[in-house]
This record gives structure tokens, C-alpha cells and sequence, in this order.
């Protein structure tokens, strides 16, 4: 064997060897340790394993704080996800009169609501949450469709949630009217537990996508934060 030979084969070892240590140490990460290697890839998307069963990820306070800096909403707003109460309390803070519900009893709010079945056909106010990521498209077309003309939806969602061929249609049919892109990783805790995600931190790229009823125009792109 010649000594390139054997520094390429050398060479092809050393990388074998690193690619099994990243999938050991990323499963293991996963599973208990507070700095998970998907953290550190930048990954954004958890297997269906990995996720909490009611897709329960509590929105950081401060995501609401800083959405009232940018946009005003009518006297009675919906907080139609509330889980524990992180958005809707920001809200009746500022002035609001918030109805929050839940399908899960998470100790705050109306609780067995299912937001996407309850036979609610108008609301006179806007509609704001953070609804369960797999019916984020559900929980906007159904408040669109209860909201009055000019009132506003805020949903707090991943940036991916522009992608998708089936979501495709939402946009060009219902456009938004403003996307705010947080310029900074904004926390969603599973099961609320914020303690140990100011741990890990967040590998996860959220924005407020606004739309106001009846507006036709081209969606605007904003940072903040």
C-alpha cells in the first residue's frame, strides 16, 4: 500500500468515525441534554416522536409585548390557543378584552373549545395565538372566516410556514397583509417549561404573520426585534 493510499483510507476512517459520533451524541442530546446538537446544526423541525402530543410549545410574553409595538388591534381580541395564559395575559395587561380558550385544560381560560369545530360563525373583534403548528393553515382560514371585514388575524408561526405547495393557495387567495420576521430566536417552551429552553435556547425562526380581511395587496415584509 502506497502512503497516499493509505492517508486517503486513513482519511475516509476519520470522517466514518465522526459522522457515527454526531448520530450518538444527537440522539442522545435529544433526549435529555439541554444542548441539543439539532440546536447547534440549526435545525428547525422535531420528528412527531420528539414533539409533545397536543403540540403544546407556550409562547414566550415577550412575543406578544413586542407584537403590540407594531401593530393596533381592536378592543376584543381571541386568544383561541391559550394554553397556560403567556399571550392572553399580555393582552388583558395592555388593555384588552381577551377571550382566551383551549381545547386542553391548562388551568387558564375556557377550556374543551375546539376552535376548529365549535360552531362559532362570527367574531366581532381579532383573532391572535399561536396555534398548533400541523393546523396553523385550519386556525387561519377558520378565524378569516369569522372575522369582519378590516378586523386582523395574528398568528405566531415558523418561517417555514411560507413553504409548501398546499399553503401556496392560502397566500395567494388570502394574502397577508404585513409578515414580521423576528430578527432574533423568540422562545416556544415545551410544555411551557421556559426554564429549561433559556438553557438551550431556540433553533427555531418565528414571525407574527398579520392579515386584515379584505386587503388584496402584495404581502410587506418587516423585521423586528
Amino acid at each position: 500500500m502506497t502512503y497516499k493510499t493509505y492517508e486517503a483510507n486513513e482519511c475516509f476512517d476519520n470522517k466514518f468515525l465522526k459522522m457515527n459520533e454526531v448520530k450518538k451524541t444527537s440522539k442522545k442530546d435529544w433526549t435529555g441534554n439541554a444542548n441539543s446538537i439539532f440546536k447547534t446544526l440549526g435545525a428547525s423541525n422535531h420528528t412527531d416522536n420528539d414533539r409533545q402530543n397536543e403540540d403544546f410549545y407556550a409562547t414566550t410574553p415577550t412575543a406578544a409585548e413586542l407584537l403590540l409595538e407594531l401593530e393596533n388591534f381592536s378592543p376584543k381580541v381571541w386568544e383561541c390557543a391559550c394554553g397556560e395564559g403567556h399571550l392572553s395575559k399580555v393582552f388583558s395587561a395592555a388593555g384588552y378584552e381577551t377571550k382566551s380558550s383551549d381545547l386542553i385544560d391548562r388551568g387558564y381560560g375556557e377550556n374543551g373549545i375546539d376552535f376548529l369545530s365549535n360552531d362559532v360563525t362570527e367574531w366581532d373583534g381579532d383573532i391572535i395565538t399561536n396555534p398548533p403548528y400541523k393546523y396553523g393553515q385550519e386556525f387561519v382560514e377558520k378565524a378569516l372566516s369569522i372575522i369582519s371585514t378590516g378586523k386582523k388575524v395574528a398568528m405566531f408561526l415558523k418561517l417555514q410556514f411560507m413553504e409548501s405547495k398546499k399553503r401556496k393557495n392560502l397566500f395567494i387567495n388570502y394574502p397577508p397583509k404585513t409578515i414580521y420576521v423576528s430578527s432574533s430566536r423568540l422562545m416556544c417552551a415545551k410544555n411551557g417549561d421556559f426554564e429549561t429552553m433559556a438553557v438551550s435556547g431556540s433553533a427555531v425562526a418565528y414571525a407574527w404573520y398579520v392579515w386584515e380581511k379584505g386587503y388584496t395587496g402584495d404581502p410587506i415584509i418587516k423585521w423586528f426585534n
